[in-house]
């Protein structure tokens, strides 16, 4: 265990060597973690454009589709959806067909029935 005069000089000499993190919380970041942001795949679609994509372009083996309301989780194999709705059919409105009318949690109000659908895109 250092002395206190010890633990005093170790602060004073911290406190002088500029650490790895010394940027300001509002400072520009770097290129290089701007680079490995977009040559990441997830990068290329978003949420909402995948959510759009015909079932004859996901290469996912099973699609899955959940309710934020009542969590219940709806699983398919693409294969299936395929075949059910067909390769042109969106992934979004066959989702959507999946938990059509099935939500646990009924209010009684038309507005507020329904499942909640949170998507795992592909």
């Amino acid at each position: 265990m250092p002395t206190p005069k010890q633990m005093e000089k170790l602060a004073a000499e911290a406190a002088r060597r500029p650490g790895p993190f010394t940027a300001a919380p509002d400072a520009p970041l770097p290129a290089e973690y701007w680079e490995a942001v977009l040559k990441d795949a997830r990068a290329d679609e978003s949420g909402a454009q995948k959510r759009r994509r015909r079932l004859s372009k996901i290469q996912r083996y099973v699609l899955r589709i959940s309710c934020r309301r009542c969590e219940r989780t709806v699983e398919i194999q693409t294969a299936d959806a395929v075949r059910l709705y067909g390769g042109n059919a969106i992934w979004k409105d066959v989702a959507l067909r999946l938990l059509d009318n099935t939500c646990q949690q009924r209010t009684g109000r038309h507005e507020e029935d329904g499942c909640w659908p949170a998507f795992e895109t592909p």
